[in-house]
């Protein structure tokens, strides 16, 4: 498998995902601002479930692919992975067709027809089988991010079963519960995929130091531990107004977001005991693990506020739970896969000093316009907030009205995301197909 071209295919195509996420974000922003902007063709509520869809496709492929090139084994046949990549290739390139053409069945999030719930469901079943075939010798000596990576594999395929239940009259004729588990299957859905992502930093983090106190410690296995509570418990946060057991609510706040201190603190360490040699050699992944460990602190604060019922009854639905997620998607798990993505590039070739120093601008330009874009949805959230609750007699069209400068601020600094962004897609891109076209051993 070390010779496989497919996870970098993997890579190649969560990459293109990012970038056109970051499209049709920039586009839906747009016609926030401007509500006739390609509204006969690509209206809003095509537009959003491709950005979900694009978003996911990218956290998904990238974590994958990272993990296919960090389990490399020669001796187990890669055919498993071939197929799992063409299954959700084509399954998602026949979702976005289905979304254009303004198909949805779906719940939110995962609003494509319920049909293809079963490849997709097939993929992960394949990743699992894979991983495990090439895994279960050493599962005695596994090291933290092996458990984090298998149990993620094994919680995406419940989960993800556990979001279509509502195909079932048992759910979809009962309002409360449909609800309670659209939202418990939805907010599980991220704490599994957040095992894949965090594994991957856990891993980048040891072999980038050469030190394997991480992945062994007692904090490591903690922070394992903690994260599977908040698969459990976490997503009862967003369901504090339906009427549920109250021992959910209380659970949920104790528990919402926890696991990021530990994270926090392993990055901490790690940073402190990286050699200067290794944050040179490593310097572009270098970089993305402690922009994620910025956005970590920043998301933390926030979680925090969000998981207080007072603070959660005015802010739910508006601009600041965007923000938040925007915060996770983008500032955590995005710099995360990034700084895998470019520790495996620099293993495989080292990445040239012209490509970091682009690399590096644009970076620069994608956390001042994330800072700015991120900020904007806060302020978004707490003026729509204010007119839900405190405004009397204020028409919607006139709250919309008076907050046109915040939809154009959100809009430039979209923008300036997105050409951020798109400096380090570009040279990523480039130098994976220069790998895959100067690779001559098949697969």
């Amino acid at each position: 498998m070390k010779n496989s071209r497919y996870p970098l295919y993997y890579i190649l195509v969560g990459l293109l995902s990012l970038a056109l996420c970051l499209l049709v974000g920039l586009l839906s922003g747009i016609q926030y601002a401007i509500p006739d902007f390609i509204k006969e063709s690509l209206p809003f509520t095509v537009l959003r479930p491709l950005h979900t869809l694009f978003a996911l496709s990218w956290i998904f492929m990238a974590a994958i692919g990272g993990i296919f090139w960090y389990i490399q084994n020669d001796k187990v046949n890669p055919v498993i992975m071939k197929w799992q990549f063409w299954i959700f290739f084509l399954t998602g390139l026949l979702i976005v067709i289905s979304y254009l053409f303004k198909k949805f069945e779906g719940k939110e999030y995962l609003e494509f027809p319920h049909g293809f719930y079963i490849p997709i469901l097939l993929g992960w079943i394949l990743f699992g089988i894979y991983y495990f075939r090439v895994m279960w010798r050493h599962f005695s000596k596994w090291p933290v991010y092996y458990w984090m990576w298998g149990t993620g594999i094994l919680l995406m395929i419940f989960h993800f079963t556990e979001a279509h239940l509502w195909i079932l009259p048992y759910f979809r004729e009962n309002y409360i519960q449909n609800l309670t588990m659209q939202w418990k299957s939805g907010g599980a859905y991220v704490g599994a995929w957040n095992m894949l992502v965090y594994g991957s930093s856990m891993y980048v983090m040891e072999k980038s130091s050469e030190n394997d106190f991480y992945s062994r410690s007692k904090t490591a296995f903690f922070f394992f531990f903690l994260g599977l509570i908040n698969v459990m418990f976490n997503w009862a946060h967003h369901v504090y107004a339906v009427p549920n057991a109250g021992w959910i609510r209380y659970a949920a706040y104790l528990v919402s977001m926890t696991e990021w201190i530990i994270l926090l603190r392993i990055i901490y360490l790690w940073k402190k005991n990286l050699s200067n040699e290794k944050k040179i050699f490593y310097s572009s992944s270098y970089s993305f693990m402690m922009l994620s460990e910025l956005w970590i602190f920043i998301n933390l604060f926030l979680a925090i506020l969000l998981s207080i019922p007072a603070f959660n009854l005015f802010t739910h639905g508006t601009h600041i739970t965007v923000a938040h997620s925007m915060g996770t998607i983008i500032g955590i798990n995005t710099t995360i896969l990034l700084s895998s993505i470019c520790f495996i590039l620099d293993k495989i070739r080292k990445i040239s000093n012209q490509t970091k120093r682009y690399i590096v601008v644009g970076t620069k330009i994608f956390n001042l316009s994330f800072i700015c874009f991120f900020i904007t949805l806060l302020v978004m959230g707490v003026e729509r907030s204010k007119w839900i609750y405190f405004s009397e007699n204020i028409l919607f069209s006139q709250f919309y009205d008076g907050n046109k400068h915040l939809h154009i601020l959100f809009g430039i600094s979209g923008l300036g995301l997105l050409l951020g962004m798109y400096i380090i897609i570009y040279q990523l891109i480039q130098f994976i197909i220069r790998i895959i076209l100067k690779r001559s051993t098949p697969d």
